[in-house]
């Protein structure tokens, strides 16, 4: 099925069908990409791309266009901003709202006894579980889904046959992607975020979210850690202290400007040591650090109708370094 949906006034194709197509690229790929395809006890297809899987940055980008429901460009290049760390990631997408939120956020808590996942991609969108559906005027209707796992292991029956209730398919047709944070395609996912956290953000300040047009967003390649918490720090200190978005937006300048201002992750009042000193400060409560740490380091924000483009933040090499081991 691969009708297409209208939302804040776009014409949008079906993320699930449009992540579907970059599924068949993964798994016919599999040996280039290095992951393991197989089928689990309910028929759904499970894609290990970093747990016992070698998977690597390719099959980090491909996630993270999965994640994101095809409406996203993803690629990995040398840039200026960190002498010490050369490559970036950059994401856009011209439907940043339906990419970021409706399909890459990862909103969706998936448990069952010991198994923990929050699961990300254009599967939430035809759940619709999350509250923040009450807010999104998207909804997919497809024939498979796909959900993005950040965990090391696939997830047990019971949270597969949550997923294809909620879903309304088929066991057979739920394609599980999972990678721990400790992988290189976890750690490369997770960087891929950094639009996303933007968006998030701006939500999170009440910017109208039909007002946003576009945007693009670029934080550099985090390398892996063994240790969990390490792994995690990283991957949030690329964003939060040298992640960089620039958005497009319609509507007042004044409210351009608010939004740049407001937006970067400097405004926490966690901001200043690396993520996993704040994670262990907290006592591995993470919900008691700052939701607002959780934003790219620079905001960009162009306001369409009057050409002017508004700044905030800057990027912290020193912090970045020190999260990095440089």
């Amino acid at each position: 099925m691969s009708g297409s949906h209208t939302t804040a006034g776009r014409v949008t194709a079906s993320v699930n069908v449009l992540a579907g197509e970059i599924v068949d690229r993964l798994v016919a790929g599999a040996e280039r990409y290095r992951v393991s395809v197989s089928r689990g006890s309910l028929g759904e297809l499970l894609i290990d791309a970093g747990a016992k899987a070698a998977g690597g940055i390719d099959a980090g980008l491909l996630l993270t266009e999965i994640c994101m429901g095809g409406l996203g460009r993803v690629s990995l290049a040398h840039a200026p901003g960190a002498e010490k760390w050369p490559f970036w990631l950059t994401v856009g997408s011209s439907d940043p709202v339906v990419a970021c939120l409706a399909s890459q956020y990862a909103g969706w808590s998936l448990q069952h006894e010991k198994f923990f996942a929050l699961g990300s991609g254009p599967g939430r969108a035809q759940a619709r579980v999350e509250k923040l559906f009450e807010e999104l005027s998207y909804t997919d209707k497809a024939e498979r889904v796909t959900i993005v796992l950040e965990s090391g292991s696939p997830p047990p029956k019971e949270v597969v046959e949550k997923v294809a209730t909620k879903s309304g398919v088929d066991p057979k047709n739920v394609a599980f992607i999972y990678a721990p944070t400790q992988s290189l395609a976890g750690s490369v996912q997770v960087v891929g975020r950094v639009l996303e956290v933007a968006l998030h953000k701006a939500h999170e300040l009440h910017f109208p979210l039909d007002n946003i047009v576009d945007g693009v967003a670029t934080a550099p390649l985090s390398p892996p850690h063994p240790d969990f918490v390490q792994a995690m720090g990283r991957t949030n200190d690329a964003i939060i202290y040298a992640g960089r978005a620039h958005l497009f937006v319609k509507g007042p300048a004044a409210a351009a400007k608010e939004l740049a201002e407001k937006l970067p992750s400097s405004n926490s009042r966690d901001y200043g040591r690396p993520f996993a000193d704040i994670f262990k400060a907290y006592k591995g409560d993470f919900y008691q650090i700052d939701g607002s740490l959780f934003s790219p380091a620079e905001a960009l924000v162009t306001a369409v109708e009057t050409g002017e483009t508004f700044r905030g933040g800057e990027i912290n090499v020193a912090l970045l370094d020190k999260s990095f081991g440089a």
